[in-house]
């Protein structure tokens, strides 16, 4: 972070959630389950699915429009759109590209970023330094997902995990001693098949034999997830507080990859952290992906936990295997309009 000329921080936030509910008790009626095992082990008691008109980069311009507004800013504003996603509407061309040309950024570059769940933690961070180096000043970063897509719907162990959802951030720039402080972002390959989603590509192209495996849709070791999942939180947060010279007693409010309520629960019993210094709303929305920590600080913030001045750090992890955690000191862009 050092030399860098200016201070980049969040400028504009947005969100969309689907309309249709899915419930425990629904997946009863799908699958092998049950609402007290679901919620037991997961924390999730419901999730969002996507209409079946509806693709990925549909959500995300939902999601962008509602945060260029939040911004004060126009389309053709921005300077790059990112999006996070894991279920992009194709290969090629890039969600990005087909955003890009729906809201009308007609100077905007644009490209796919895929991570794993830790995907919008990494675009974020591509995003301060365009920002902090002077180089563009608004960038669009999305993280938005259609989960269902690419979930078996006959394997009880994921499909009752994921939902879909979209959240934006305009990035720009923020005044010094704000913005994002710091980051950690990291990767070990070698467990990338814990969470796998196997054929498609030039690995196992698809093929009968291929359609009929089911590997189409999302794979996982969920227990060997969990045990990383837990340590890496921990890890990533303490990472980002070393270097942006805080203490954890600094910590004002941690936003967590919403993937299991249990993994958050431990994570924040490593980091001493009390829990009402850890948002989570995996009950209503269960794991986006992507989706979920833009969706988490936008609730966050309209409930009044985050105030201007407030340490916070965003911490994911995912498919890859991937974490990374960001630290910022947030600032309350919208009281500039109060002061205007």
């Amino acid at each position: 972070m050092k030399g860098m000329m200016k201070q980049a921080g969040i400028r504009g936030i947005g969100v969309f959630a689907p309309e249709r509910v899915l419930t425990n008790r629904d997946l009863e009626q799908m699958v092998d389950t049950d609402d007290e095992w679901i919620v037991n082990r997961t924390g999730i008691r419901e999730r969002r699915i996507v209409a079946d008109e509806m693709a990925t980069s549909d959500l995300a311009c939902l999601a962008a429009e509602r945060a260029l507004a939040d911004a004060g800013a126009a389309s053709e504003d921005l300077d790059l759109i990112i999006v996070a996603t894991n279920s992009p509407d194709m290969l090629f061309p890039a969600t990005a590209c087909l955003v890009q040309d729906r809201l009308g950024a007609r100077k905007a570059g644009a490209f796919d970023l895929q991570a794993g769940c830790t995907s919008f933690l990494y675009a974020l961070t591509i995003a301060n330094n365009f920002i902090a180096t002077g180089y563009y000043k608004y960038v669009l970063v999305i993280g938005a997902e259609c989960m269902s897509r690419i979930i078996n719907w006959q394997d009880r162990n994921t499909c009752v995990l994921f939902g879909d959802g979209a959240g934006a951030v305009v990035v720009g720039e923020v005044p010094a001693g704000y913005g994002i402080l710091s980051y950690h972002l990291r990767s070990e390959g070698s467990g990338g098949p814990l969470i796998a989603l196997p054929a498609g590509m030039s690995r196992l192209p698809a093929s009968f034999e291929t359609v009929a495996k089911r590997l189409h849709y999302v794979h996982m070791n969920g227990r060997e997830v969990f045990k990383f999942a837990v340590k890496v939180l921990e890890e990533g947060c303490l990472k980002v507080l070393a270097e942006a010279n805080l203490a954890r007693e600094d910590l004002d409010y941690l936003i967590p990859h919403q993937a299991n309520a249990r993994i958050i629960e431990a994570a924040a019993k490593r980091l001493r952290l009390p829990m009402e210094k850890v948002f989570m709303n995996i009950d209503r929305y269960g794991n986006t992906s992507s989706a979920t920590i833009p969706l988490a600080l936008f609730e966050a913030l309209a409930g009044g936990n985050i105030r201007d001045g407030d340490n916070l750090v965003m911490s994911g992890f995912g498919a890859g295997l991937t974490w990374g955690a960001v630290a910022m000191r947030w600032y309350d862009y919208r009281k500039e309009k109060e002061v205007g």
